[in-house]
């Protein structure tokens, strides 16, 4: 189980898309789990990024300021990812 840095929520690992900062600093979403670095997990919806981009909840969890290219770059990415139907 993981906690979403957006909504808070604990759902299991595979619900949840894991945001990577690298060791060199680049930050980006991580679809299978196995970029290496330091995590962070969101919800597949938009709103759970930006609920964090408020919080300021993954500026947090990566000990780090992030610049407002990857905040684009990362709502970007999130738009890509398929909406499951429920």
């Amino acid at each position: 189980m993981r906690q979403c840095v957006g909504c808070r929520e604990m759902k299991p690992k595979k619900e949840l898309i894991r945001v990577v900062r690298s060791p060199e600093g680049q930050v980006s979403l991580d679809f299978k789990g196995k970029l290496p670095g330091r995590g962070a997990y969101l919800c597949p919806d938009p709103a759970c990024l930006a609920r964090a981009k408020k919080s300021r909840a993954l500026e947090r969890a990566f000990s780090a300021q992030l610049p407002d290219e990857i905040w684009a770059g990362l709502e970007a990415q999130m738009k890509e990812v398929p909406q499951d139907d429920q």
